[in-house]
């Protein structure tokens, strides 16, 4: 027996023994969940709201951004909606510390793109990026963190060193369309244009509403290279 496999022996019992008394409970719902389940509970689980995008060419994401940028596909997971399962998975995500709902919820994702062969051409994972001075506030990128779920059930690399974000922008909640717009215009740049060259690009953020960041990131990473790209978030709200 390994020398992990022998300390997961030794530490499962009381594992088992801290998540009878102290059971993690489902981020969406909040009841207990049970020994096989992460993060969500089975039942909320299977009531997300997938939008099926990937399987859909011309989707309203696509459509979306015809005539702004040139991607291969633009799709999401989930739709996005107040007070929903998907909020609450979102608000975890951002603000609570749960880097692991990133993580749990790219691999779901993940998984179906890969069975339905819609990134097997994709060279490599770029998500969206943080300021650093935001991302050490946080711990961490939610979208690596699902760029990095993705890549665990597809096997696709995610490189969080292509693209950068060169200032802080304020928050985007409350602001207009153009606002959003102006908020991270040129804020984005690319570095190691050479090793983009001939690649295939798969843009991941947590969600998209009107598509400002998504474009701006994409501009940058097209700026200057031959790529192709797409885009997939967690959440589309539209």
């Amino acid at each position: 027996m390994g020398k992990n496999k022998l300390i997961d022996f030794i530490l499962r019992p009381a594992d088992d023994l801290l998540n009878l008394f102290f059971p993690e409970a489902c981020v969406t719902c909040g009841t207990s969940l049970l020994n096989q389940e992460k993060v969500i509970c089975t039942i909320c689980r299977f009531k997300l709201p997938k939008t099926n995008f990937h399987k859909w060419e011309g989707n309203p994401m696509e459509k979306h951004f015809w005539g702004r940028v040139n991607f291969e596909r633009a799709i999401a997971y989930l739709y996005f909606g107040k007070e929903t399962r998907v909020q609450e998975l979102l608000h975890n995500l951002k603000y609570k510390g749960r880097d692991d709902v990133g993580t749990y919820i790219g691999e779901l994702y993940g998984s179906d793109l890969k069975r339905d062969s819609v990134v097997s051409n994709v060279d490599f994972i770029i998500p969206v990026p943080l300021h650093p001075s935001r991302e050490r506030f946080r711990g961490y990128n939610q979208a690596y963190m699902i760029g990095k779920g993705i890549s665990d059930a597809t096997g696709i690399p995610v490189r969080k060193d292509f693209l950068y974000r060169g200032a802080a922008s304020t928050t985007q909640t409350k602001k207009t369309r153009f606002e959003r717009w102006k908020n991270v215009e040129e804020i984005f740049y690319t570095e190691k244009k050479e090793q983009l060259n001939g690649k295939h690009l798969l843009l991941v953020d947590d969600v998209m509403t009107t598509g400002s960041t998504i474009e701006a990131c994409s501009r940058a990473l097209l700026n200057g290279t031959k790529v192709k790209l797409s885009v997939a978030t967690i959440a589309v709200a539209m």
